[in-house]
């Protein structure tokens, strides 16, 4: 078998994100829907299409939901077989949950829906027009942002909606949340934890640098 390629580490510093929600809020067909796509895929590192398919306070066989009674994230449909790509029940943030009941209370249906209230399937246009937008209104504050990632084939390319998966896991590590835990909460493997994102939480090499730094 080839060897293995290396990630690509490209996940969005705070002062991106925060440019790419306000991007999205400035859309005018697209704003709510995609700045709420964007926070859930923050808050819970899930991929493109469960956020699509998630239901609030309904489970269903066409898509995941959040209980925001009990404060449980359920990525997996229904009936849904186990695939390669996880979709294991998660705790939800207290911040982002107040979010989610507040919407629940006020009748959505759906963590990400249209005016109309339906759920919306596809944001590929809307995600396309907030990251040029972002990087525009941000020059527009005298700030510089680069919103793009290599392509690989030695170029660049804008960011996909899937950064906001390696941006929410980074996140967690950098603040120190345990090994076990960052693989249990986004429902990915440790060895892909491990690998891909464990040199940025502040105990990785630990104990062996402490060990390095002893004169005796």
């Amino acid at each position: 078998m080839p060897p293995r390629p290396d990630p690509v580490e490209r996940f969005l510093t705070r002062q991106e994100a925060a440019w790419l929600i306000r991007a999205a809020r400035n859309l005018r067909r697209d704003g709510r829907h995609l700045a709420d796509f964007i926070l859930h895929g923050l808050y819970t590192g899930s991929r493109k299409d469960t956020i699509l398919g998630m239901h609030i306070d309904t489970p269903s066989v066409s898509g995941g939901h959040v209980d925001t009674v009990r404060g449980i994230l359920y990525r997996k449909p229904m009936g849904k077989a186990e695939t390669k790509k996880r979709q294991r029940p998660a705790r939800l943030p207290s911040r982002y949950l107040a979010h989610l009941r507040r919407q629940a209370a006020n009748g959505r249906r759906f963590v990400v829906q249209d005016c109309d209230g339906y759920r919306v399937g596809d944001i590929r246009k809307g995600w396309a027009r907030a990251v040029r937008l972002a990087e525009e209104l941000a020059a527009g504050q005298g700030i510089e942002i680069d919103l793009t990632m290599p392509d690989g084939k030695g170029g660049r390319k804008y960011i996909t909606p899937h950064v906001l998966k390696h941006t929410a896991i980074t996140w967690a590590v950098q603040r120190g949340a345990f090994l076990p835990d960052v693989a249990s909460y986004f429902s990915t493997s440790l060895e892909t934890i491990e690998r891909v994102y464990w040199h940025h939480s502040p105990d990785h090499q630990r104990s062996a640098v402490e060990a390095m730094d002893r004169r005796k």
